[in-house]
Order: structure tokens, then C-alpha cells, then sequence
């Protein structure tokens, strides 16, 4: 893993300068502290910050051709690396290192744009092809390593991360409120949008060209499920069996490494299942790595520890204070570099630094399962729904709910009109192409009534909603309704937040790389193609990965109900006796008028409430996290101008 950045100027007659290049690849240290490397040809800078995984001694970056015509900066992992480096020197390609960045240059000699077709892997790239002044940028299908871009004043500017592109004094600093308005329903922008004005996400599975001054952006992947009853007829036990050799291919080629690799160990099945893969088909020495919490309502280190001891790993853990989110808390909107609803990157990028403190750079994890073969709660939600929707007014059918949620003690108690409110949420528009997902949307949109009126008045008309809608893959409307559901979470909650906030950023802001067997494109391809009802059967999750390889773990960890991750939110701030300073200024009614983001009367009520320690719903926790962390976005980067590290610019 790494970071790259660059910067292309479109009037030949401006070089580049080569201080701004080391500044932004500086600023991305924490991507790759292992080493820094430049190419400077007048009109354009390439950047580098190399984490050394691969090739140690001889991986450097920027990398080049044999002529040294075509120039690459990488980050992430070509897995198939060396099946395709044989393939390439089988059609007459010459290599001069053992590292997968040569593997992409001699693909893209081969193949053109289309290199990316053949590589399997998680990545981000910039390849300069100085025969015809041409610059290609391209991102993994998934959308697990993140790359951004401006244009303007006549150049090009890209990198890893957003505080790298901010050091360009032309790039104006400006929060894009339409994007703020997604992030406050979907919990992540719509690409290319980002939280600033201007400046873009590419979005997964695309790849941009720039020649002479014209940027056109390109899809070349995308999910594809059978149209609805047109499923292959196979018996279950086929699915299993293919699932198991692709999971176990795609474990095998994750752990290609010239570094020790770990895993975290979450307690849940996927992590499970990925570190059981690890040892029995690899006979490794393996450490693993959990979060622990003191809060016992987020606690699973009970059955982490059986883990441990079924798999025998050497394992360590981070016991998680809600004192310890509080603290850090600046440090993960630093990296995140967007708002977030939720205070769960915080423990993750505790356990990042574990693992980079017992020496280890690399770790698989079991990110991914529960989108493409259907894990979460939302799916099965949907389902009931869609049962209630044929007898809107059955006095038990919205009961089922509450066997949704075993590990939310207050549902239990919960009465019909309660269940009705919250999930009847456009039950009469079962035909809607995002029918899953309207109650979770609807919940997470009401945090905007904390809008100022001003920032209401910018979005007046506007409906995220039909923005979404134009996103949606060319065959979405033919697809079975489980389908749709997978497809919107695989495409917008999956790398819009998961993938980064809680992943790419938390990790690589303690210089580790993660890997995700499950989003092995193969893996991936695969599970869109097994029926919906073997990967929820009845309302029991993921039943296919179970039959298939829930044999490798203990029955109980197979048979547990899911508990999805979660970490404190409104007690990490206020249920530890002292606030902290950072929150008590960010939330302040000057703080809140100066930034003009939130009514500052309705954030008073919020944090009074908080400091009463009164029941917190759903909203008010989202609500709090999300105007803390926009309150932190605009001041480390409007206002500060990342000249600071961030605890450092909290200072008072």
C-alpha cells in the first residue's frame, strides 16, 4: 500500500513545481513512510509514498518502461501478479524488477486502458504514456483504495487523499452542501461528488483518460445478477463447493506478501471464516487482532477468545474506552477527511495501530461477505416488509421485526405502533427500485432538520434520491428485489463508507494495508449469480457461506445470531465525566454560528440532552457524530488550511 499523487499541466510552457510534488507526497506519509519517490518531465509530477510490501529492494516508485516512455505511481496489490507477469513475458515483455507495478506498465503495453480487465486486485494508479502525452488514472472494482482529482487553471491535479490536493494554494477550499446532504442520508457522497467543492472521487470500477486538455472518465465493471427467475437450476451443494474454492483461491492469493501478514478476528463469522482459510490451507504462523470494548453492549471478545483458541493463533487485542473515540476521534476525521454518522472508525483505527505496533503491515479481513451475500439486517428487513406490504394491516407480521434484533434489548419492547413507525416507511411503494433501503435512508435524512436555515435554503428543491437513481446499473430494473437491495449497498455503503472510512483510511493511517478476500472480483461475480434463496434462506443470513464453510468453526460462532459492529457514540463524548475541550468549542453556539452548517439552537438542545445523560435514539447519536465530525471537516481543513496535525490545531 501506498500514496500517490501528481500534477499535469496542460499549457506546456508551465513546468511543474517539483516542491509542491514532495510536499503532497509528504502529506501522505502515513500511506507509506517506508520511502518517497519523484518524476518531474515539465508538464508533469508524479508523487510517491511507498508502504514496501512487494519487492522490497526493488519495487521503487515512480516506475518505468524499458525506454522509459510510459511512467506508473501504484497503491494497493495486484494479486494475479505473477500468473500475468508469465503471460506477459510469453508475449515478448521484458521485466527488470519482481514487483507488481511492472506487471500493470507491461499490461498496459499490451492492453491499453483495457490492462485493467486483467488485473486482480485492489488499486489505485496514474500511468503518464509520454509518447502520446497521455495520462490514465484508474481505480479497483470495488472502490477499496481512493483516488481523487481537481481540474484547475489549466492543470490536473490527483492523489490518494484529499489534504494532498489541498496543498495546491489554486484549489479553493469550499464544502459542496449537495454532497453534505447525501452524506446525511446515504452516510457517504455520491461519486464523483465529495464533501469539497470541486474536487472528485473516481468512482470505483472506472478509469479516466486525459489527452490534450479533455478528461473523459470511463466505466469498465460493474455487478451483474440474472434477471429476476432466470437463475441457473443447480443444486445447492454446487454453489457451496464453488464458493469454498473460490474463497480459498482468493485467501491463497491475498496472502502473496515479502511481508509477515496478519488478520483481524472480529468474532463474527466472515472474519472467522477468512483467518480459518488462513491456517488450515496455509499452515502459517499467524497473529490476529481484535477490539475489545469495556462497554459490554459492543463487547464480543468472548467470542474471539474461542476463536483463538479453536484456530490457534497469536493473538492480541485493544481494549476500547469510550474515553479512548473521544480522544482520537479529531485524529479519524483527519483521515476520513468527510463527516461520518457513527463513531465506529475509531476502534478500527486503534486496532490499526496494534497491529502496526507488533510489527506487521499487512491483514485480511472479512469486509465484503455481508454485502454480496446478503448478511445484513437491512435484507431481512426487506423481506418482512415486502410479507407485511400483501396484509398492511396484520396486527403480527410487523412483530417479526423483533427477531430481527436480539442484541437491542429496547426493540423487545417495542409496541406495534412503534415498529410501524419506524419500518412502515414506504411499504406502499413496494414497486420502488430502493424499497430496501427507504426506511434506513428516511431515518438518517431526519438528522437534516439540525440544518441551518441557510444551508435548507441552498438545498431547497434538491432530492438525493433522484440523483441516486441515475446511478444505477444499466440492468437494475430486470433484477429480483434482493438483488437490488445487494446492489445498492455493494455500490454506494460498501465503498462509500466501509471501504474507507472504517477501512482504507483507519488502517493506512497507521501504515497498514487491509485485504478482503471476499471482494475478490471472481468471488464477487460468483455470488451474484447464486439464487437469492440460498443466500437467505427463510430469514437465516448467508446460508450458502455457512453450508459451505462453516465446517472450519466452532457451531457457535456458525449458529450466533449476527451482530453487526457498532462502537459508543454519544457516551464516548459526554458519558465520561469531562468533556473534552475540542467538543465543548466545536459545539459551542459561536462555534456552530461561525460555521453556519447547523442551527445552533437545535445543537444546544442536542448537547443539553447529552449532558443529561437522557435516552439517545437512533437520530440524536447520528446527529451528534455527524455535526461533530462536519464541525471537525470545516476546522482542520477550511479553516486551518492543514497546517497542523490535528490534535495540534485543537489546542486552545
Amino acid at each position: 500500500m501506498c500514496g500517490i499523487c501528481g500534477k499535469l499541466n496542460f499549457k506546456k510552457t508551465d513546468p511543474i513545481d517539483p516542491d509542491l510534488i514532495r510536499d503532497m507526497a509528504m502529506t501522505l506519509s502515513h500511506r507509506g513512510p517506508d520511502e518517497l519517490g519523484f518524476y518531474n518531465d515539465k508538464k508533469i509530477g508524479l508523487g510517491h509514498s511507498r508502504l514496501s510490501i512487494i519487492d522490497l529492494s526493488g519495487g521503487q516508485q515512480p516506475m518505468h518502461n524499458e525506454d522509459k516512455s510510459i511512467w506508473i505511481i501504484f497503491n494497493g496489490e495486484i494479486f494475479n501478479y505473477l500468473e500475468l507477469r508469465e503471460e506477459l513475458i510469453n508475449k515478448g515483455h521484458t521485466f527488470y524488477t519482481k514487483s507488481d507495478t511492472e506487471v500493470i506498465i507491461h499490461a498496459y503495453e499490451e492492453y491499453g486502458s483495457r490492462c485493467v480487465d486483467h488485473l486482480n486486485g485492489q488499486f489505485a494508479f496514474a500511468i503518464w504514456n509520454k509518447r502520446h502525452n497521455e495520462l490514465m488514472l484508474a481505480r479497483d472494482r470495488m472502490g477499496i483504495r481512493p483516488l481523487f482529482y481537481t481540474a484547475v487553471n489549466n492543470s490536473f491535479i490527483f492523489s490518494s487523499e484529499i489534504k494532498s490536493i489541498l496543498h495546491n494554494k489554486e484549489v479553493a477550499r469550499e464544502i459542496d452542501l449537495f454532497a453534505l446532504d447525501q452524506i446525511f442520508t446515504f452516510w457517504g457522497a455520491i461519486p464523483p461528488k465529495t464533501i469539497f467543492k470541486n474536487i472528485m472521487e473516481l468512482p470505483p470500477a472506472h478509469y479516466l483518460i486525459i489527452r490534450d486538455g479533455r478528461i473523459d472518465v470511463k466505466r469498465y465493471w460493474d455487478l451483474k445478477f440474472p434477471e429476476e427467475g432466470e437463475y441457473t437450476d443447480l443444486p445447492e451443494e454446487y454453489y457451496a463447493e464453488r464458493l469454498e474454492e473460490l474463497l480459498i483461491d482468493s485467501t491463497r492469493l491475498q496472502l502473496r506478501s515479502d511481508v509477515p501478514v496478519g488478520a483481524y478476528l472480529s468474532g463474527g463469522l466472515d472474519s472467522s471464516i477468512t483467518t480459518a482459510l488462513i491456517r488450515k490451507y496455509t499452515g502459517s504462523p499467524l497473529k490476529t487482532f481484535s477490539v475489545a470494548f469495556e462497554d459490554k453492549a459492543y463487547d464480543e471478545s468472548s467470542y474471539q477468545r474461542s476463536l483463538v483458541n479453536h484456530l490457534n493463533t497469536d493473538h492480541r487485542e485493544v481494549i476500547c474506552k469510550n474515553s479512548d473515540i473521544a480522544r482520537v476521534f479529531p485524529d479519524v476525521i483527519w483521515h476520513t477527511e468527510k463527516p461520518i454518522l457513527r463513531t465506529a472508525p475509531a476502534p478500527l483505527y486503534l486496532l490499526s495501530k496494534l497491529v502496526r505496533d507488533n510489527g506487521i503491515k499487512v491483514v485480511l479481513t472479512g469486509e465484503g461477505a455481508d454485502e454480496v451475500l446478503a448478511g445484513y439486517d437491512i435484507f431481512k428487513e426487506a423481506k418482512i416488509r415486502r410479507f407485511w406490504a400483501k396484509m398492511p394491516d396484520s396486527k403480527f407480521r410487523p412483530l417479526l421485526l423483533k427477531r430481527l434484533y436480539p442484541y437491542l434489548p429496547a426493540m423487545q419492547t417495542q409496541s406495534k405502533f412503534y415498529l410501524e413507525a419506524f419500518f412502515k416507511t414506504g411499504i406502499s411503494e413496494i414497486s420502488d427500485e430502493f424499497f430496501s433501503h427507504l426506511p434506513r435512508w428516511e431515518t438518517t435524512s431526519k438528522i437534516k432538520e439540525f440544518f441551518s436555515s441557510d444551508v435548507r435554503g441552498a438545498l431547497s428543491g434538491y432530492n438525493a434520491l433522484e440523483e441516486l437513481r441515475t446511478t444505477l446499473g444499466t440492468d437494475f430494473s430486470k433484477w429480483d428485489w434482493l438483488s437490488k437491495a445487494q446492489y445498492i449497498e455493494s455500490t454506494k455503503l460498501l465503498p462509500g463508507y466501509i471501504l474507507s472510512s472504517q477501512g482504507d483510511r483507519m488502517a493506512m493511517a497507521n501504515s497498514v494495508e487491509g485485504r478482503f478476500p471476499f471482494l475478490d472480483h471472481r468471488v464477487v461475480e460468483f455470488c451474484c449469480a447464486i439464487p437469492p434463496n440460498f443466500k437467505m434462506k427463510v430469514l437465516k443470513e448467508k446460508y450458502i457461506l455457512k453450508k459451505a464453510l462453516g465446517k472450519h468453526l466452532p457451531q457457535d460462532i456458525v449458529k450466533r445470531t449476527k451482530q453487526p459492529y457498532m462502537a459508543p457514540d454519544s457516551k464516548s463524548f459526554f458519558g465520561n465525566g469531562t468533556v473534552p475541550d475540542y467538543v465543548e468549542d466545536l459545539l459551542s453556539q459561536r462555534s456552530i454560528k461561525e460555521s453556519g452548517y447547523f442551527n445552533p439552537q437545535s445543537v444546544e438542545r442536542l448537547v443539553n440532552k447529552c449532558r443529561k445523560n437522557l435516552a439517545m435514539g437512533f437520530k440524536d447519536n447520528m446527529a451528534l457524530v455527524g455535526i461533530l465530525s462536519m464541525q471537525l471537516v470545516d476546522k482542520l481543513f477550511i479553516k486551518d488550511r492543514i497546517q497542523a496535525e490535528p490534535l495540534e490545531s485543537l489546542t486552545p
